[in-house]
Protein backbone atom coordinates (compact mmCIF):
# COMPACT_ATOMS: atom_id res chain seq x y z
CA UNK A 1 0.00 0.00 0.00
CA UNK A 2 1.31 3.49 -1.11
CA UNK A 3 1.42 6.04 1.64
CA UNK A 4 3.40 9.39 2.43
CA UNK A 5 4.98 7.20 5.39
CA UNK A 6 8.68 5.68 5.14
CA UNK A 7 9.36 1.83 5.05
CA UNK A 8 11.04 2.51 7.81
CA UNK A 9 8.43 3.18 9.81
CA UNK A 10 5.34 0.95 8.72
CA UNK A 11 4.98 -1.18 6.53
CA UNK A 12 1.13 -1.15 5.34
CA UNK A 13 -0.50 -4.29 4.95
CA UNK A 14 -3.52 -3.03 2.89
CA UNK A 15 -4.46 -3.68 -0.67
CA UNK A 16 -3.89 -0.47 -3.18
CA UNK A 17 -7.95 0.23 -4.58
CA UNK A 18 -6.78 3.95 -5.34
CA UNK A 19 -9.07 5.00 -8.72
CA UNK A 20 -11.62 1.84 -8.29
CA UNK A 21 -14.24 3.67 -5.69
CA UNK A 22 -16.01 6.48 -6.07
CA UNK A 23 -16.25 8.51 -2.73
CA UNK A 24 -19.59 9.45 -1.67
CA UNK A 25 -20.75 12.67 0.51
CA UNK A 26 -21.18 12.40 3.94
CA UNK A 27 -25.15 12.95 3.66
CA UNK A 28 -25.04 10.02 1.42
CA UNK A 29 -22.73 7.83 3.00
CA UNK A 30 -24.90 8.54 6.52
CA UNK A 31 -28.24 7.56 4.82
CA UNK A 32 -26.77 4.12 3.33
CA UNK A 33 -25.35 3.91 6.40
CA UNK A 34 -28.29 4.29 8.37
CA UNK A 35 -30.80 2.22 6.13
CA UNK A 36 -28.29 -0.57 6.69
CA UNK A 37 -25.61 -0.65 4.27
CA UNK A 38 -21.78 -0.92 6.06
CA UNK A 39 -19.76 1.97 6.51
CA UNK A 40 -16.66 0.20 5.06
CA UNK A 41 -18.19 -0.32 1.51
CA UNK A 42 -17.83 3.14 0.73
CA UNK A 43 -15.33 5.83 0.90
CA UNK A 44 -15.83 9.66 2.03
CA UNK A 45 -14.89 12.03 0.15
CA UNK A 46 -11.50 13.63 1.85
CA UNK A 47 -12.11 17.28 2.38
CA UNK A 48 -8.97 19.99 2.96
CA UNK A 49 -10.42 21.84 6.53
CA UNK A 50 -10.72 25.28 6.29
CA UNK A 51 -7.96 27.79 7.12
CA UNK A 52 -9.84 28.68 10.40
CA UNK A 53 -9.68 25.26 11.37
CA UNK A 54 -6.37 24.25 10.71
CA UNK A 55 -4.94 27.02 12.87
CA UNK A 56 -7.18 25.06 15.36
CA UNK A 57 -4.94 22.45 14.88
CA UNK A 58 -2.24 23.92 14.93
CA UNK A 59 -2.81 25.25 18.38
CA UNK A 60 -3.92 21.81 19.34
CA UNK A 61 -0.07 20.59 18.44
CA UNK A 62 1.38 23.30 20.12
CA UNK A 63 -0.41 22.86 22.94
CA UNK A 64 -0.65 18.92 23.73
CA UNK A 65 2.27 17.49 22.05
CA UNK A 66 3.89 17.13 25.72
CA UNK A 67 0.77 15.62 26.82
CA UNK A 68 0.81 13.33 23.85
CA UNK A 69 4.33 12.78 23.71
CA UNK A 70 3.87 11.65 27.82
CA UNK A 71 1.43 9.23 27.36
CA UNK A 72 3.28 7.85 24.24
CA UNK A 73 6.26 7.04 26.97
CA UNK A 74 4.25 5.81 29.38
CA UNK A 75 2.38 3.16 26.87
CA UNK A 76 6.05 2.31 25.41
CA UNK A 77 7.59 1.64 28.72
CA UNK A 78 5.12 -0.77 29.16
CA UNK A 79 4.69 -2.13 26.41
CA UNK A 80 8.60 -3.42 26.80
CA UNK A 81 7.84 -4.42 30.28
CA UNK A 82 4.98 -6.38 29.15
CA UNK A 83 6.05 -8.31 26.03
CA UNK A 84 9.82 -7.22 25.88
CA UNK A 85 11.82 -6.92 23.21
CA UNK A 86 10.96 -8.62 20.32
CA UNK A 87 7.84 -7.12 20.37
CA UNK A 88 6.05 -6.59 16.80
CA UNK A 89 3.60 -3.10 16.68
CA UNK A 90 0.52 -4.38 14.81
CA UNK A 91 -1.36 -0.80 14.63
CA UNK A 92 -5.15 -0.65 13.41
CA UNK A 93 -5.26 1.53 10.19
CA UNK A 94 -5.66 4.23 10.20
CA UNK A 95 -5.81 6.08 13.33
CA UNK A 96 -3.37 3.90 15.12
CA UNK A 97 -0.99 4.20 12.37
CA UNK A 98 0.77 7.41 13.18
CA UNK A 99 0.57 5.83 16.85
CA UNK A 100 2.84 2.99 15.87
CA UNK A 101 5.30 5.00 14.59
CA UNK A 102 5.84 6.99 18.09
CA UNK A 103 5.94 3.83 19.90
CA UNK A 104 8.63 2.29 17.52
CA UNK A 105 9.93 5.60 17.60
CA UNK A 106 10.45 6.23 21.38
CA UNK A 107 11.65 2.42 21.90
CA UNK A 108 14.49 3.47 19.81
CA UNK A 109 14.91 6.15 21.38
CA UNK A 110 15.12 4.88 24.68
CA UNK A 111 15.48 1.53 24.93
CA UNK A 112 17.86 1.68 21.12
CA UNK A 113 15.89 -1.63 20.13
CA UNK A 114 14.49 -1.88 16.73
CA UNK A 115 11.08 -3.16 16.36
CA UNK A 116 8.84 -4.36 13.57
CA UNK A 117 5.93 -2.27 12.88
CA UNK A 118 3.30 -3.57 10.60
CA UNK A 119 -0.46 -1.64 10.43
CA UNK A 120 -3.63 -4.16 9.17
CA UNK A 121 -7.37 -3.41 8.82
CA UNK A 122 -10.00 -4.30 11.46
CA UNK A 123 -13.54 -3.08 10.64
CA UNK A 124 -16.57 -2.98 13.71
CA UNK A 125 -18.85 -6.31 12.27
CA UNK A 126 -17.01 -7.55 9.74
CA UNK A 127 -13.89 -7.95 12.04
CA UNK A 128 -9.96 -8.30 11.72
CA UNK A 129 -7.84 -9.16 8.27
CA UNK A 130 -6.87 -12.44 8.39
CA UNK A 131 -4.75 -12.64 5.03
CA UNK A 132 -2.56 -9.25 6.78
CA UNK A 133 -2.64 -11.39 10.64
CA UNK A 134 -1.42 -14.82 8.28
CA UNK A 135 1.18 -12.42 6.54
CA UNK A 136 2.35 -11.25 9.70
CA UNK A 137 2.77 -14.67 11.25
CA UNK A 138 5.02 -16.12 8.61
CA UNK A 139 7.58 -13.87 9.37
CA UNK A 140 6.93 -13.72 13.58
CA UNK A 141 5.37 -15.28 16.93
CA UNK A 142 2.51 -15.30 17.68
CA UNK A 143 2.75 -14.21 21.33
CA UNK A 144 4.96 -11.35 19.93
CA UNK A 145 2.08 -9.48 18.22
CA UNK A 146 0.89 -6.76 20.00
CA UNK A 147 -2.17 -4.68 18.56
CA UNK A 148 -1.94 -0.88 18.88
CA UNK A 149 -4.76 2.04 18.25
CA UNK A 150 -4.78 5.80 19.45
CA UNK A 151 -7.36 5.51 21.95
CA UNK A 152 -10.58 3.47 23.06
CA UNK A 153 -14.20 4.93 22.95
CA UNK A 154 -16.45 2.64 24.33
CA UNK A 155 -14.61 -0.81 23.47
CA UNK A 156 -16.06 -2.23 20.13
CA UNK A 157 -12.75 -2.48 18.21
CA UNK A 158 -11.10 -4.44 21.69
CA UNK A 159 -13.98 -6.47 21.65
CA UNK A 160 -14.23 -7.26 17.90
CA UNK A 161 -9.74 -7.92 18.43
CA UNK A 162 -11.44 -10.53 21.39
CA UNK A 163 -13.93 -12.29 18.87
CA UNK A 164 -11.08 -12.82 16.15
CA UNK A 165 -8.14 -13.48 17.54
CA UNK A 166 -8.71 -16.47 19.83
CA UNK A 167 -8.73 -18.60 16.51
CA UNK A 168 -4.85 -17.66 15.90
CA UNK A 169 -3.64 -19.60 19.38
CA UNK A 170 -0.90 -17.46 20.65
CA UNK A 171 -1.79 -13.94 19.66
CA UNK A 172 -3.05 -11.19 22.45
CA UNK A 173 -6.04 -9.52 21.90
CA UNK A 174 -4.70 -6.74 24.28
CA UNK A 175 -5.13 -3.55 22.82
CA UNK A 176 -2.36 -1.00 23.50
CA UNK A 177 -3.50 2.88 23.42
CA UNK A 178 -2.26 6.23 24.02
CA UNK A 179 -5.65 7.10 25.83
CA UNK A 180 -8.65 4.70 27.86
CA UNK A 181 -10.94 7.10 28.98
CA UNK A 182 -12.96 3.87 28.89
CA UNK A 183 -11.17 2.34 31.58
CA UNK A 184 -10.52 -0.75 29.57
CA UNK A 185 -7.03 -1.38 29.67
CA UNK A 186 -4.10 -0.97 32.07
CA UNK A 187 -1.38 -0.72 28.39
CA UNK A 188 -2.55 2.58 28.04
CA UNK A 189 -0.83 5.93 28.10
CA UNK A 190 -3.25 7.54 30.39
CA UNK A 191 -7.13 7.16 31.53
CA UNK A 192 -7.57 10.77 30.94
CA UNK A 193 -9.40 11.73 27.70
CA UNK A 194 -7.03 13.84 26.37
CA UNK A 195 -6.27 15.28 23.14
CA UNK A 196 -4.26 13.59 20.60
CA UNK A 197 -3.85 16.03 18.08
CA UNK A 198 -4.13 13.27 15.09
CA UNK A 199 -7.93 12.76 15.77
CA UNK A 200 -7.80 16.41 14.61
CA UNK A 201 -7.52 15.71 10.81
CA UNK A 202 -8.17 12.44 8.44
CA UNK A 203 -5.67 11.76 5.75
CA UNK A 204 -3.78 14.23 5.99
CA UNK A 205 -1.95 13.48 9.10
CA UNK A 206 -2.29 9.24 8.37
CA UNK A 207 0.30 9.64 5.42
CA UNK A 208 -2.46 10.21 2.84
CA UNK A 209 -4.31 6.97 3.37
CA UNK A 210 -8.09 6.13 3.72
CA UNK A 211 -10.34 4.88 6.03
CA UNK A 212 -10.17 1.05 5.20
CA UNK A 213 -12.30 -0.64 2.61
CA UNK A 214 -14.16 -4.05 2.17
CA UNK A 215 -16.35 -4.82 -0.58
CA UNK A 216 -16.36 -8.54 -2.18
CA UNK A 217 -16.41 -7.07 -6.17
CA UNK A 218 -12.82 -5.35 -4.70
CA UNK A 219 -11.51 -7.57 -2.64
CA UNK A 220 -10.88 -10.95 -3.44
CA UNK A 221 -10.58 -13.39 -0.25
CA UNK A 222 -7.03 -13.73 -0.18
CA UNK A 223 -6.55 -9.77 -1.01
CA UNK A 224 -5.96 -7.66 2.18
CA UNK A 225 -8.91 -5.10 3.30
CA UNK A 226 -8.53 -2.26 0.69
CA UNK A 227 -7.25 1.69 1.36
CA UNK A 228 -6.84 4.87 -1.47
CA UNK A 229 -4.13 6.97 -1.27
CA UNK A 230 -4.42 9.90 -1.65
CA UNK A 231 -1.62 11.61 -3.62
CA UNK A 232 -4.08 14.71 -5.00
CA UNK A 233 -3.56 15.84 -1.26
CA UNK A 234 0.36 15.48 -0.99
CA UNK A 235 0.51 19.67 -0.74
CA UNK A 236 -1.21 19.24 2.11
CA UNK A 237 0.62 16.57 4.13
CA UNK A 238 1.23 17.08 7.58
CA UNK A 239 2.09 13.44 8.28
CA UNK A 240 5.41 13.92 9.69
CA UNK A 241 5.04 17.35 10.73
CA UNK A 242 2.76 15.81 13.61
CA UNK A 243 4.74 12.61 14.32
CA UNK A 244 8.30 15.19 14.87
CA UNK A 245 6.29 17.79 16.67
CA UNK A 246 5.68 14.93 19.66
CA UNK A 247 8.85 13.14 19.21
CA UNK A 248 10.51 16.66 20.14
CA UNK A 249 8.83 16.27 23.17
CA UNK A 250 10.41 12.73 24.38
CA UNK A 251 11.69 12.41 27.82
CA UNK A 252 13.00 9.00 29.40
CA UNK A 253 11.26 9.61 32.62
CA UNK A 254 7.65 9.84 32.00
CA UNK A 255 5.38 9.75 35.55
CA UNK A 256 1.72 9.06 35.44
CA UNK A 257 -0.18 11.16 37.63
CA UNK A 258 -4.18 10.35 37.39
CA UNK A 259 -6.10 7.46 38.32
CA UNK A 260 -9.16 6.39 36.73
CA UNK A 261 -12.73 7.25 36.69
CA UNK A 262 -14.93 4.77 38.54
CA UNK A 263 -16.39 2.18 36.52
CA UNK A 264 -16.24 1.75 32.74
CA UNK A 265 -17.72 3.99 30.00
CA UNK A 266 -19.65 2.16 28.13
CA UNK A 267 -22.13 2.24 31.02
CA UNK A 268 -22.35 6.11 31.17
CA UNK A 269 -22.66 5.85 27.22
CA UNK A 270 -25.41 3.39 27.72
CA UNK A 271 -27.17 6.40 30.43
CA UNK A 272 -26.58 9.02 27.51
CA UNK A 273 -28.55 6.65 25.04
CA UNK A 274 -31.33 6.01 27.39
CA UNK A 275 -31.54 9.64 28.42
CA UNK A 276 -32.07 10.67 24.74
CA UNK A 277 -34.14 7.92 23.46
CA UNK A 278 -31.14 6.59 20.90
CA UNK A 279 -31.79 2.95 20.54
CA UNK A 280 -28.58 2.18 18.71
CA UNK A 281 -25.62 2.54 20.71
CA UNK A 282 -23.46 2.98 18.02
CA UNK A 283 -24.78 6.82 17.23
CA UNK A 284 -22.84 7.48 20.74
CA UNK A 285 -19.60 8.19 20.09
CA UNK A 286 -17.77 9.30 23.52
CA UNK A 287 -14.38 11.22 23.72
CA UNK A 288 -12.49 13.01 22.26
CA UNK A 289 -11.56 11.31 19.18
CA UNK A 290 -14.33 9.66 18.53
CA UNK A 291 -16.59 13.10 18.92
CA UNK A 292 -14.31 14.37 16.45
CA UNK A 293 -14.55 11.93 14.05
CA UNK A 294 -18.20 12.45 13.85
CA UNK A 295 -18.28 15.69 13.37
CA UNK A 296 -15.84 15.12 10.09
CA UNK A 297 -17.09 12.41 9.02
CA UNK A 298 -20.83 11.80 9.98
CA UNK A 299 -23.92 13.99 10.18
CA UNK A 300 -23.52 15.19 13.83
CA UNK A 301 -27.38 15.81 16.10
CA UNK A 302 -25.28 17.12 18.62
CA UNK A 303 -22.23 17.38 21.32
CA UNK A 304 -22.02 16.95 24.13
CA UNK A 305 -19.97 18.44 26.47
CA UNK A 306 -18.55 17.86 30.51
CA UNK A 307 -19.91 20.82 32.50
CA UNK A 308 -16.86 20.70 33.99
CA UNK A 309 -15.08 21.77 30.71
CA UNK A 310 -16.58 24.99 29.37
CA UNK A 311 -13.03 26.57 29.16
CA UNK A 312 -10.99 23.55 28.36
CA UNK A 313 -8.80 24.66 25.76
CA UNK A 314 -8.17 20.61 24.67
CA UNK A 315 -12.20 21.01 22.96
CA UNK A 316 -11.38 23.93 20.83
CA UNK A 317 -11.18 22.23 17.83
CA UNK A 318 -14.67 20.84 18.58
CA UNK A 319 -15.97 23.91 19.59
CA UNK A 320 -14.50 25.31 15.84
CA UNK A 321 -16.36 22.06 13.78
CA UNK A 322 -19.58 22.55 15.61
CA UNK A 323 -19.80 26.12 15.32
CA UNK A 324 -18.63 25.46 11.30
CA UNK A 325 -21.39 22.33 10.99
CA UNK A 326 -23.87 24.18 12.62
CA UNK A 327 -24.06 21.42 15.62
CA UNK A 328 -25.94 22.83 18.84
CA UNK A 329 -22.95 22.34 22.20
CA UNK A 330 -24.89 21.04 25.45
CA UNK A 331 -23.18 20.72 28.65
CA UNK A 332 -23.69 17.49 30.18
CA UNK A 333 -22.19 15.86 33.68
CA UNK A 334 -19.96 13.22 31.56
CA UNK A 335 -17.62 11.33 34.22
CA UNK A 336 -15.18 9.49 32.17
CA UNK A 337 -15.27 11.74 29.00
CA UNK A 338 -14.60 15.16 28.19
CA UNK A 339 -17.00 15.49 25.05
CA UNK A 340 -19.73 12.69 23.77
CA UNK A 341 -20.73 13.19 19.83
CA UNK A 342 -24.55 11.92 19.05
CA UNK A 343 -24.95 10.78 15.66
CA UNK A 344 -28.24 11.84 13.93
CA UNK A 345 -31.09 9.31 13.09
CA UNK A 346 -31.86 10.27 10.13
CA UNK A 347 -35.33 8.98 10.18
CA UNK A 348 -35.71 11.72 12.15
CA UNK A 349 -34.15 13.92 9.71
Amino acid sequence: MRSSYCKEDVIILLKDITGMVEPQSTEERERLIQSGKHYCEMLPIEYIPTEKYMKTYREALKNYAEPTARAVGILADKIIQRKGKAVVLVSLARAGIPIGILIKRYIKWKYQIEVMHYSISIIRGKGIDENAVNYILKHHRGKDILFVDGWIGKGAILKELEKDVAAFGQISPELAVIADPANITDLCGTHEDILIPSSCLNSTVSGLVSRTFLRDDIIGKDDFHGAVYYEELKDSDLSYEFIEAIEKEFKKENHIRESAAEGKGVDEVRKIAKQYEIGDINLVKPGIGETTRVLLRRVPWKVLISDKCKDDISLAHIFRLAEEKRVPVEYYPLKHYKTCGIIKKLADA
